[in-house]
């Protein structure tokens, strides 16, 4: 039963839009879109320079693409399925969460993790279309790849928590779409997504070293793409480990405090 109660929560976002082939489209279009927009944006910024902030042509456009197919892996249509915590503190349906059979954040960590498996798949298919056309280059060395992975891992992880500590504020503000945006925007550029932030001042990118965001994406990107020596790998990875395990017990104190929030009548 236990299985069954997981595997159904797994599949609440996934289904949405495996049941809507013209959002499935959409996607695959947008997608498309993207990864060509972002391979011409780059090649052109580097048409006439070599090596700038430490990255070729080359690096740069592979980073820049992988960016953007890592971006797949948790940017699903949450709000056509009505379950977002956003949604239930405004409806007033939270509650539900707290008399469902699994506990409401399990019920959260197994939603997202079919949403990351079934972002997985897009990210995976478009990966490997983008290497077999020349797009991206592959890595360097089996161990690179190994790291890599090993590191995306850690870092989905942490982008899982950070997801997680923006919708368990909705139980302190209820209507919290201002500070959404705004933090969803610090969390693509302080990773990378917009760009390597090599390409930043210093000491922006000091600063975004006390911060969670770029062990979720710049920095198993910079490993991919060699800007990162496997020498420091341990170190990097030791980080992403670091901020798991900080922002569980955090998020962990948060779901207590937010239990305590919830009232019979909803959010």
């Amino acid at each position: 039963m236990a299985v069954l109660h997981a595997w159904r929560a797994a599949r609440v976002t996934p289904l949405g839009e495996l049941n809507a082939p013209p959002r499935m489209t959409a996607v695959a279009l947008r997608l498309a879109v993207q990864v060509v927009l972002v391979w011409s944006l780059w090649r052109g910024l580097y048409a006439h320079s070599g090596t700038t902030a430490g990255l070729s042509r080359d690096q740069a456009v592979t980073y820049a693409v992988l960016a953007v197919l890592a971006s797949r892996l948790r940017e699903l249509d949450q709000f056509t399925g009505r379950d977002t915590v956003l949604q239930h503190m405004h409806f007033g349906t939270i509650v539900y969460w707290y008399l469902r059979p699994l506990p409401p954040q399990r019920y959260y960590a197994l939603r997202a993790a079919g949403e990351q498996l079934y972002g997985l798949a897009w990210a995976l298919a478009g990966y490997l279309v983008c290497l077999a056309a020349g797009i991206v280059e592959p890595p360097r060395s089996a161990a690179v790849a190994g790291v890599f992975v090993l590191s995306m891992l850690l870092g989905q992880w942490v982008l899982y928590y950070v997801m997680l500590v923006l919708d368990q504020l909705c139980f302190w503000t209820i209507r919290n779409n201002a500070a959404m945006l705004i933090l969803l925007f610090a969390q693509n550029l302080l990773s990378g997504v917009y760009a390597p932030l090599w390409f930043f001042p210093d000491w922006f990118v000091t600063m975004s070293a006390f911060l969670p965001f770029q062990a979720t994406l710049s920095v198993p990107l910079s490993l991919y793409v060699g800007r990162i020596p496997l020498s420091d790998a341990a170190f990097q990875l030791s980080v992403q480990a670091a901020w798991v395990v900080a922002l569980a017990l955090f998020t962990r104190l948060l779901w207590r405090r937010a239990a305590r929030r919830v009232i019979s009548q909803g959010g």
